[in-house]
């Protein structure tokens, strides 16, 4: 845990209930437990900022820190059960030993620290405690066993924030104690924002006095319930067990930062100081999309969800910048926001009045940001076509196509997209290859939308016009053989990055049913660039791989040497970026079982040959949840659960052979070919069985 506290990544045992976040950090006599909370940031919108550290970002609610006398250079271990998040820590010294067992609660904002001595007593002392910060009201008290603190940044700013800390030390009189061999004292933490209560000290004082260990050991029953359901969502199964540490790693990772729907976690998550690089912001040329990528195949909806808020919030100021810099409709986005409508970027004072700002938003000269933003939103909604969701993300969606509808130019047949930079500052670029990806996303989607919740369908024959007509992806012959070329006019390529390769993942634009000549580019550049360790490709390569037909036997073995580059914690080592890979390997494995882009399911196609692997409940487009098991590469079951009933197309697991279908445990006839066609009614359960 050398790197904790940090301004950016952690590499210590991470805890949390997708709202309050908890860390460790361990140094001389002190184990520190760092405590954030999505919805504690500096909110001010820096219209006319001197200072670097007055800008907006996520802030830190401070540290419970448990001080043990006379440990000084003892031995540190910590392990952590990925089944709940129940953290062990074990510092050993002059022949005895501290167990301290933490937890944050799946249900309540409370932690828990249990503490025990092995060997002989111990004296311990608890704080609370903040980073000095000129900007910070703090506030500390105590009373008895019970120890409170608030942060708050209310001056100057655009929306008030605070967050209170209330610790209790459960049979004790007050925050220093001693522990004999054998007992066990339990330190409880109740944390709480304004945004959640009007009074947060004073709920978070009655939460904390009403606590005893009767009280921990109900909420630990509660606990291990949340995470119990959390788990049966979906599941997958391998040969390979270093993937599979990384696969459900990722996904207690998203659990426990990514709950809150106003909030989602930050660049890093987990907040350890109150400088966090790059403003620990919403970065919406990927960064913020990344870790949200595998949730949806995964069936972790809830955690999701809370991507789209502050892209939602935002559209407001971002209606004022497509008018006021590119003279549009709808919206357009900088490179970084904050929640509620707050953007962090605007006149910067860490960057430098250059071309890069455009009335004081700084683009980089991108367009491409607002569109960015939609492809996770288009990935639930395809993966369940909820109307509810259809009917919150549609203003923001219908946006992002009245900015292209106007910013695109038609010239001599086809649509054109002039000035807007492939890579940050690169420049006025012509087509890039990422944005002509993106577009087709948004105008899909759009198209899919209108359909399904019937509204603005008379808008449909322009979006196919563009989709008709749009640019063809530009194309460059490198190294003797065709790839593809960055943009049409412009960039060219980039060695040490891999935005060449996004318009097939994330934005989907080729799959493959693409056809022959578009495979073998994209499988030639990928081949090209081999930028699977990667500081700022690795979320998307993999998958642009997978999508492609790229040697599984090759992706299958990087993927797993990207699984073993990490800290223990799963955080990429040598990478700042926090927590944007958390869930590139789930994402990866997941495609590699159940691929269905472009709704057409394809089971097992990313594995090496000959591989044995099953899964239960990934979540399919179509609103489909698919469960199949594949013994030495021969599919033996495949079940499929209709939420929609929509029309399914598999193809055929046991190509060749006749297929029996079974509906809701009923024979239902069979069918044949290459791609099978089951129309389906919403609820129902088909099996499929060779014959």
């Amino acid at each position: 845990m050398v790197s904790t506290p940090s301004n950016n990544k952690v590499d210590a045992p991470l805890m949390g209930n997708g709202d309050l976040t908890m860390c460790l950090g361990y140094k001389g006599e002190v184990l520190s437990y760092y405590l954030s909370k999505n919805d504690f940031w500096r909110l001010v919108s820096p219209e006319t900022l001197t200072r670097k550290d007055d800008v907006s970002g996520p802030r830190t609610a401070g540290s419970a820190d448990i001080r043990i006398e006379g440990i000084g250079n003892a031995g540190f271990a910590a392990d952590q059960r990925l089944a709940d998040g129940v953290t062990t820590c074990n510092i050993a010294s002059d022949g005895g030993k501290v167990v301290l067992k933490s937890w944050v609660s799946a249900v309540s904002n409370r932690a828990f620290i249990e503490i025990s001595a092995i060997g002989k007593a111990r004296r311990i002392s608890v704080s609370l405690n903040a980073p000095n910060n000129r900007q910070a009201r703090l506030k500390k008290g105590a009373e008895g066993n019970v120890l409170w603190m608030t942060r708050a940044f209310a001056d100057s700013v655009d929306i008030a924030t605070e967050v209170a800390v209330a610790l209790k030390v459960i049979d004790r009189n007050d925050g220093t104690f001693t522990i004999e061999p054998g007992e066990k004292v339990v330190v409880s933490i109740a944390v709480e924002s304004n945004f959640k209560r009007p009074e947060p000290l004073e709920f978070a004082l009655a939460q904390i006095k009403k606590t005893d260990k009767s009280t921990a050991g109900l909420e630990m029953a509660k606990h291990e319930a949340w995470w119990r359901t959390y788990w049966g969502k979906s599941s997958i199964s391998i040969e390979d067990t270093v993937l599979m540490k990384a696969y459900y790693q990722g996904l207690y990772t998203m659990a426990a930062c990514s709950r809150d729907p106003r909030f989602p976690p930050g660049l890093f998550g987990w907040v350890t100081s109150d400088d966090p690089q790059w403003a620990g912001d919403y970065h919406l040329n990927y960064n913020h999309q990344a870790p949200f990528y595998s949730l949806y195949s995964a069936n972790r909806l809830e955690q999701g969800e809370p991507h789209d808020a502050p892209l939602i919030d935002f559209m407001q100021r971002g209606q004022w910048y497509a008018k006021n810099v590119a003279g549009t409709r709808g919206i357009l986005y900088p490179v970084g926001i904050g929640p509620l409508g707050i953007e962090v970027t605007r006149n910067h004072p860490r960057y430098p009045k250059t071309n890069n700002e455009e009335r004081g938003g700084l683009f980089f000269g991108q367009r491409s940001n607002a569109a960015y933003g939609l492809l996770n939103m288009a990935q639930y909604w395809r993966c369940t076509y909820d109307d509810r969701y259809g009917k919150k993300i549609y203003p923001y969606a219908l946006a992002v196509a009245d900015f292209w509808e106007d910013y695109l130019k038609y010239e001599e047949g086809r649509y054109v997209i002039y000035n807007d930079a492939i890579h940050e500052g690169s420049g006025a670029d012509m087509n890039p290859i990422l944005t002509l990806g993106l577009v087709r996303n948004t105008f899909n989607l759009m198209l899919d939308l209108t359909s399904t919740l019937k509204v603005d369908q008379e808008r449909q024959a322009k979006w196919r016009d563009i989709l008709d007509k749009l640019s063809l992806f530009p194309v460059q012959e490198q190294n003797g053989r065709k790839v593809f070329r960055y943009t049409e006019k412009g960039v060219d390529w980039w060695e040490n990055n891999g935005l060449g390769i996004q318009h097939i993942y994330p934005a989907n634009a080729i799959t493959l049913d693409s056809g022959d000549e578009l495979l073998s580019l994209s499988r030639n550049t990928i081949d090209d660039m081999k930028r699977f360790q990667d500081a700022n490709t690795s979320s998307s390569f993999f998958m642009a791989a997978i999508r492609v037909g790229y040697d599984p036997g090759i992706v299958f073995k990087e993927l797993r040497k990207y699984a073993l580059h990490t800290y223990p914690n799963g955080f990429q080592l040598d990478n700042p970026h926090g927590i944007e890979n958390s869930c590139t390997v789930a994402n990866a494995l997941n495609e590699m079982l159940c691929m269905s882009v472009g709704n057409v399911i394809r089971l097992f196609t990313g594995l090496p040959e000959g591989q044995s692997a099953e899964f239960k409940d990934l979540r399919a487009w179509g609103a489909f949840l698919i469960s199949s098991r594949q013994v030495k590469g021969n599919v033996s079951e495949v079940r499929i659960k209709s939420e929609k009933g929509h029309v399914c197309t598999i193809v055929n697991p046991w190509p060749g052979r006749t297929v029996r279908v079974v509906r809701n445990g009923r024979q239902a006839g069979s069918v044949t070919g290459e791609r099978l066609t089951l129309h389906t009614h919403a609820g129902e359960l088909i099996d499929l069985r060779v014959e």
